[in-house]
């Protein structure tokens, strides 16, 4: 089964031990695409500002994050890629968290319009 493929409304609520490694899957994905933001935040960090790898991934995580740069940027290189790697990342938690929210808001709500016995298609 997909990750994005979820059940139709006439079809019936798929057991609690599927539903659970959909969600396991959705979590895995969710952290490997962290582990990807954190990779290019940590590759920028070094690229521009000099950073060691501790140091850049201590300001790629706060940005990532939401809680902004630890460290004050001394390039313009270096804010540039800040202000870039902080847009990146706002829409990044978005896509990411939809990735794990998706499984349980289907869920919740499929839970509300399954259809049993009813033929007629509304």
């Amino acid at each position: 089964m997909h990750l994005t493929r979820f059940e139709h409304r006439r079809e019936r609520l798929i057991p609690v031990r599927r539903f659970a490694l959909r969600m396991g899957r959705a979590v895995l994905l969710w952290l490997g695409l962290t582990l990807v933001g954190l990779a290019i935040g940590m590759a920028g960090y070094a690229a521009s500002e000099g950073m060691s790898a501790l140091d850049a991934f201590v300001n790629a995580a706060m940005i990532l994050s939401g809680m902004g740069p630890v460290t004050e940027l001394k390039t313009a290189a270096g804010k540039l890629f800040a202000g870039f790697y902080a847009l990146f990342s706002g829409l990044f938690v978005v896509v990411a968290t939809g990735f794990v929210l998706a499984p349980l808001l289907h869920r919740v709500l499929h839970s509300f319009h399954i259809e049993e016995g009813k033929d007629a298609d509304d």
